[in-house]
């Protein structure tokens, strides 16, 4: 990456017939360069959400059906999941050890 001795700005490449030039914005272009090439390195992020099954024991409880089991107390927690002008998504697990069964209710 090169930037422009001038301003500070990064050059950019660009063709001009059979000529290759780094140029700039305030108008300077440096030398004629043979190779030329421009690479972005992207960085993928991924949201990584552990939940502990010991955790659950401190979670508030609630009176709710599961569709699963049929059992009427369920753990639960809200979180934003779409833009920040909607609702937060309610989130429940079966208090029942065996069913331990996850689902979601949006607000």
């Amino acid at each position: 990456m090169l930037f422009c001795p001038k301003c500070g700005k990064i050059m950019v490449p660009k063709e001009e017939g059979k000529k290759r030039l780094l140029t700039c914005t305030c108008g300077y272009s440096s030398l004629e360069k043979e190779d030329i090439l421009m690479t972005e390195d992207v960085k993928i992020h991924k949201k990584v959400e552990v939940i502990d099954d010991k955790a659950s024991d401190t979670m508030p409880k609630t009176q709710t059906d599961c569709q699963k089991c049929g059992g009427k107390e369920a753990y639960y927690w809200s979180q934003q999941t779409r833009a920040s002008d909607e609702a937060e998504t309610q989130f429940y697990e079966c208090v029942n050890k065996k069913c331990k069964h996850r689902w979601r209710a949006y607000g």
